[in-house]
């Protein structure tokens, strides 16, 4: 079998030859390594890999090159090996440049020249990058195909599930000639959505489990037994599963629709340590998903929890569609969901022009139109910076009179340069009005109202936790946030049936062994670092009380 490759593109032939030399002196044995002088070269070269079926495990491509610039070589080698890791090579007078041009290629990292000693600078980058493409599923198959309506809340909801879960698939309108090809053949009273997978099998207007099912996501437990139970996937709960798995506890997450929750949908987070030109939020949930998986934890999708009971030592975790799981300890991780926008006419067309969330798939069709987005925390401000690159407009509807009490102030300067972006304070959506989609939108400015064509409308108006599912159980504040520590005892009175001496943990519920993490705890910061952290701290919690079981 013939050695996958590493290429490596630099038209200073001196840095060319150094890069080649320090790649064959760690990576020989094991890959091919074929240099390129010049982008034309380079893209000859990978051409011929493509047509001969040599497999391309890794590019590395200079910045500042004549003919086309690293970026652009990147983005053009990316339609003939997707799956390639992407490195840009880049001095340092050129970092700035380079970070901005990041957006246009989704590049998996960035390294400055030089880099001795290469042990210490180049290796351990490549090294990741090599590991992350060899854990890929890189086998080619023709794409899941999904048919149906533009404007249908149901195809929506499909389409967005796929996505969340970075399952490839391809779009067909119902009325396109493909798409009215697909649903003829499955057959006369065809429901849509219409999802046809690589082998052929049709599946009309799917549930999530079956969709999860068919698509290869694992939705049933391995076992009826762990030594911790992780309830939702959002950065707390993939935190919690990647330290508590990492440290030798039979882990398993729960989650019900995909992971990376809230922060999943977030276009563009720039204020995560460790990632000085920013991480969409599916990419960083895809990492921690990865990364869990690695250490040996089991993620189940698709899988709504709907309660929680303490029996004897074991806590009891059950589903929706049936069946239950039991562990040592439970680490409650549900996050928040955004609220709804209580403007008449609005619910009506949910999933059909209006979306809670960024709801990203729908972007590329929001083209040279006019979007308005409600809201004014960071995450409306970043829906609001990633919308502008498709739409002709973007319209950030705000209530209060400014962003700087909500927004972070580096999202409201990318805003003020976005000349596409307008900011409307002291206005509200009152209304929402149209003919099987959005069309019209109501505006209220201090008691004036007017009407707007509107097509797309993405809300972003604060956030409830999930927590009704656990009735009596487990104590919550009056907006149905956990309690949680000291926050159960007051006045030196401990929480109601407290079987213990000792007083709750920090993170702990009123239930021993039973922990909270995240935004779905009281009084915690609404930070994507801080709901990691609170992840990480659980699990530490989860070893002493076990420790002193």
């Amino acid at each position: 079998m013939e050695k996958p490759i590493i290429v490596t593109v630099d038209d200073d032939p001196g840095v060319s030859r150094a890069v080649a030399r320090d790649l064959r002196r760690r990576y020989g044995q094991q890959y091919r390594i074929v240099r390129a002088e010049t982008a034309a070269d380079g893209m000859g070269a990978v051409r011929e890999m493509r047509l001969r079926g040599d497999d391309v495990a890794a590019i590395l491509a200079d910045y500042r090159m004549p003919q086309m610039n690293g970026v652009q070589f990147l983005e053009a080698a990316m339609d003939l090996y997707p799956y390639a890791r992407r490195v840009l090579l880049t001095a340092y007078a050129d970092t700035d440049a380079a970070i901005q041009a990041i957006n246009v290629v989704d590049l998996d990292h960035y390294l400055l020249k030089p880099w001795d000693p290469p042990e210490e600078k180049f290796y351990p980058v490549i090294d990741g990058q090599l590991d992350a493409w060899m854990r890929t599923d890189r086998v080619e198959r023709t794409q899941l195909r999904v048919v149906g309506d533009r404007w249908s809340a149901q195809s929506y909801r499909v389409r967005d599930f796929l996505s969340r879960n970075h399952v490839p698939y391809q779009w067909l309108l119902a009325d396109d000639p493909e798409g009215a090809q697909l649903v003829k053949a499955a057959g006369e009273g065809c429901h849509l959505p219409l999802v046809v997978t690589a082998e052929g099998e049709t599946l009309e207007s799917p549930d999530q489990a079956t969709l999860a099912s068919v698509v290869g996501l694992s939705t049933t437990p391995a076992t009826d037994f762990y030594d911790l139970i992780v309830v939702g996937g959002g950065p707390a709960g993939l935190g919690a599963a990647v330290y508590g798995a990492s440290e030798g506890l039979k882990t398993v997450l729960v989650e019900a629709y995909s992971s990376g929750g809230q922060a999943g949908q977030s276009s563009r987070i720039e204020n995560y340590l460790g990632f000085p030109d920013g991480v969409s939020g599916q990419q960083l949930a895809d990492r921690a998903r990865r990364q869990a998986l690695k250490f040996g934890a089991e993620l189940l999708t698709a899988r709504k929890v709907t309660s929680l009971e303490p029996r004897g030592q074991a806590r009891v975790v059950g589903f929706k569609d049936g069946g239950e799981i039991a562990a040592h300890a439970v680490i409650l991780a549900t996050g928040v969901t955004y609220r709804r926008l209580e403007a008449p006419g609005l619910d009506d067309f949910v999933g059909r022009g209006v979306y809670y969330g960024a709801a990203m798939t729908e972007a590329p069709s929001c083209q040279d139109c006019d979007v308005y987005i409600v809201g004014a925390a960071n995450s409306a401000g970043q829906a609001a910076v990633y919308l502008s690159q498709y739409a002709s407009r973007v319209h950030l509807v705000v209530r209060g009179d400014g962003l700087e009490k909500s927004m972070s102030h580096y999202l409201i300067e990318q805003i003020t340069a976005q000349p596409n972006i307008e900011v409307h304070l002291e206005t509200q959506v009152v209304a929402g009005s149209g003919d099987g989609h959005l069309e019209q939108l109501t505006l209220s400015n201090k008691g004036e109202e007017r009407t707007v064509d509107a097509q797309w409308l993405f809300v972003f108006i604060g956030a409830e936790p999930y927590t009704a599912w656990l009735g009596d159980t487990i104590e919550r504040d009056a907006r149905g946030f956990v309690l949680t520590g000291p926050d159960l005892v007051q006045s030196g009175k401990r929480p109601r049936n407290w079987p213990l001496r000792r007083e709750p943990y920090y993170l702990e519920t009123n239930v021993p062994g039973v922990l909270a993490a995240g935004d779905v705890r009281a009084e915690s910061i609404k930070r994507v670092a801080s709901a990691v952290g609170e992840g990480a701290m659980a699990v530490a919690l989860v070893h002493r009380y076990l420790e002193k079981q």
